[in-house]
């Protein structure tokens, strides 16, 4: 049995799911030596970075452009490791712009590859379908559509829950005062959440304009503003790239913010979905370069961006996107929900449905074992 194993995440959300798989694997043997690129909470369960998420995360098609010399560089050296290694399986985690390009150089050295939360394709049109079919060798799917979906192309795929689940289900939550005291905020005052991304260049495209909307509603509805802050960005930023000051950054305890807010504006992501599992009504935004928004209206397939809005397979939470996520407009379509309670109550009770379409706790500890499997069979 060759114990050596290749995982690739690129992004935050890949790190969080990249560490359950992890933490499942060195459970069911420690001796698995893992290596790959990853971030901190992967690194924390036993994982060897050659490469931070925080070099690979760059956001829109023009941004990738300016970094493709960097790209081929790593993997290049991926590859270099991987032969160096003697590594026979590899998993890749989402980010299908670089792993379904690398996933073609691993194919040639007859490494399995296991792609763990797969790229939506069913947004993006059949291309990358084709590319799967001849690369990958087995799909662990997350979403319950998607199974079916790669079934009918003859890709062997797998649904095997949603991530977000177990991670609920495990987290020690803090009470309503705990998390107040902790994190200094005004106990007699509801929470107004802003989350605008886990990247550096996606905050700085949405963030200005959403505490701006933020500060409007703060003051009308006696909310207090909580900018919930990723683990991979510094705190400073946020005050750095501000018009307003009246705002408070947290670092770390965004399951207790997603439960104990009132409302949120959301930058577009796994985090719609995770906020839509705790009932939180929200306004989702999203702004990237106009270029890379052109070509990819150009290209997608589907009505509706929020991740949260397609399990649900309607627009629950009001999306705006591009010139639509401005000041004026988020602030306008988050008080159409706090002033009308039969809306904000009709939001809440769509959102008490999701949990049920995500199917059970556990996607990590099955993901694990299929990786170990394949791991056996490995020479």
């Amino acid at each position: 049995m060759n114990k050596n194993l290749l995982i690739i995440a690129g992004e935050s959300s890949g790190d969080l799911h990249g560490a359950s798989l992890v933490k499942e694997l060195k459970k069911m043997d420690k001796n698995i030596s893992i290596v790959g690129i990853g971030g901190n909470k992967m690194k924390a369960e036993g994982m060897e970075l050659l490469y931070h998420i925080n070099q690979m995360s760059f956001l829109g098609l023009v941004e990738i452009l300016k970094h493709i010399p960097f790209m081929k560089r790593a993997q290049a050296n991926l590859i270099d490791e991987v032969k160096k290694r003697n590594i026979k399986t590899a998993v890749l985690i989402d980010y299908p712009g670089f792993n379904l390009n690398i996933a073609s150089r691993l194919k040639a050295l007859d490494v399995k590859l296991i792609y763990f939360i797969s790229p939506q394709v069913w947004a993006w049109g059949a291309g990358r379908i084709k590319k799967i079919k001849r690369l990958i060798d087995k799909m662990l799917v997350i979403l319950p559509f998607e199974e079916l979906l790669f079934k009918r192309e003859g890709i062997d795929a797998e649904f095997i829950g949603h991530p977000l689940l177990e991670q609920i289900e495990n987290y020690k939550f803090l009470s309503r005062d705990e998390l107040f005291e902790k994190c200094g905020l005004n106990k007699n005052q509801e929470m107004l959440l802003v989350l605008p991304g886990s990247r550096v260049q996606e905050v700085k495209k949405i963030f200005p304009q959403a505490i701006l909307a933020a500060n409007k509603l703060a003051e009308e509805f006696n909310l207090q503003v909580v900018v919930a802050c990723s683990d991979d960005i510094e705190e400073k930023i946020f005050a750095e790239i501000s018009p307003v000051e009246n705002f408070k950054v947290v670092k770390g305890y965004t399951y207790d913010l997603y439960k104990q807010s009132q409302i949120g504006i959301i930058k577009s992501g796994t985090s719609t979905l995770e906020a839509g599992l705790f009932g939180l009504p929200m306004v989702i935004v999203y702004s990237t370069n106009p270029l890379t928004f052109f070509i990819g209206k150009k290209i997608v397939k589907i009505d509706r961006i929020g991740l949260v809005n397609i399990v649900a397979e309607e627009m629950v939470a009001p999306e705006l996107l591009q010139q639509d996520a401005n000041s004026k407009k988020i602030y306008e379509t988050v008080k159409s929900i706090l002033i009308d309670k039969n809306r904000y109550d009709s939001i809440k009770q769509k959102l008490s449905l999701l949990k049920h379409k995500l199917g059970t706790a556990g996607a990590a500890k099955r993901a694990a074992e299929v990786v170990y499997t394949f791991l056996s069979n490995s020479d």
